[in-house]
């Protein structure tokens, strides 16, 4: 059994939906994994140094790795196959697993951002002892291994075209930047500026919930048939007018359902053309945009007869 096909027009060998599944799979059960080891290592490096910033950076991993079980099993459902209840599919379980994302997201920022503000409010902060060298290690660790995390969880999302695991890669990249002011705020603190550390907690807070809303205005889009950009729709017009027997495009309505695409044409052919003429040409139009872009999944298309030319006097 084919587990991929090529696109014609560009050569790039598009996988099936077993197949982006599996590695799908396979990319989020390596990344749990080190987010788990991640997160047990920042637990004790804050603990042990006494950072606020780093557990605050532990918590922001441990997020993680609830995420990528979110992501997982949205990526399962999304791949079920149609039935009965679902007859268009399971696509946009997909948008589920990102919205409950970023409602994680959101809540492990906040709690991080008000840990770090409570602490600034009481004045505290002079009395903190400076953070041990571990702690320093531990963000710096974190730094590269997030950042590895998230060109490797991206590269496979814009391979199977993932919603979910591209919220999820971002998830890791914030993940890197909290990593760099947790690393600033200990750095600072150990050179006698103890409130650089409840700083970095805010700053860690508001990268988190950026990342949050980017990620719920993707996934709320898909899920309430968000049309395609400009580009892609004007790319769409062309293979459609390409036809020869095509006489004009009427009407062209996109919309995304999870990290699929429906399409809706209308388009104009000679109005004397027996039935099955016409059929045929639909079809043509109908297996050209689906040949050409892979994250359609089903593309509709009516024929009007076009309007018979104007008689010259």
């Amino acid at each position: 059994m084919k587990t991929t096909k090529t696109n014609e027009k560009t050569g790039n060998t598009l996988l099936t939906a077993t197949t982006a599944e599996k590695l799908a799979m396979r990319v989020s059960w390596n990344t749990l994994l080190g987010n788990t080891i991640l997160t047990i290592f920042k637990i004790f490096a804050g603990i042990v140094s006494g950072s606020g910033a780093i557990i605050s950076d532990a918590v922001h991993s441990l997020s993680d790795v609830l995420s990528t079980v979110i992501v997982m099993i949205g990526i399962k459902m999304s791949n079920k196959k149609s039935d009965k209840d679902h007859q268009y599919g399971h696509e946009r379980f997909e948008c589920v697993a990102a919205i409950l994302l970023a409602g994680f997201l959101v809540s492990a920022g906040t709690l991080i951002g008000w840990a770090g503000i409570s602490v600034i409010l009481s004045g505290d902060y002079e009395h903190l002892a400076a953070p041990g060298l571990i702690a320093l290690i531990a963000a710096v660790v974190s730094i590269a291994a997030k950042e590895a995390m998230y060109q490797y969880t991206i590269a496979a999302a814009k391979k199977i075209n993932s919603g979910a695991l591209k919220a999820d890669a971002w998830h890791h990249r914030s993940d890197a930047l909290s990593s760099i002011g947790a690393f600033v705020g200990i750095l600072g603190a150990r050179l006698a500026f103890p409130i650089l550390d409840p700083i970095a907690s805010i700053v860690i807070c508001l990268f988190i919930l950026k990342v949050a809303v980017e990620v719920f205005i993707d996934a709320t889009g898909k899920m309430t048939d968000k049309a395609c950009d400009d580009a892609t729709v004007n790319e769409m017009l062309a293979v459609a007018s390409a036809n020869k027997a095509v006489m004009g495009v009427d009407l062209i309505k996109t919309r995304l359902f999870g990290d699929r695409i429906y399409v809706d044409l209308e388009i104009s052919a000679d109005g004397n053309l027996p039935l099955h003429e016409a059929h045929t040409i639909a079809h043509e139009v109908h297996d050209a945009i689906e040949a050409q872009f892979p994250k359609v999944k089903h593309c509709k298309i009516h024929v009007n007869p076009a309007p018979a030319p104007a008689e010259t006097p």
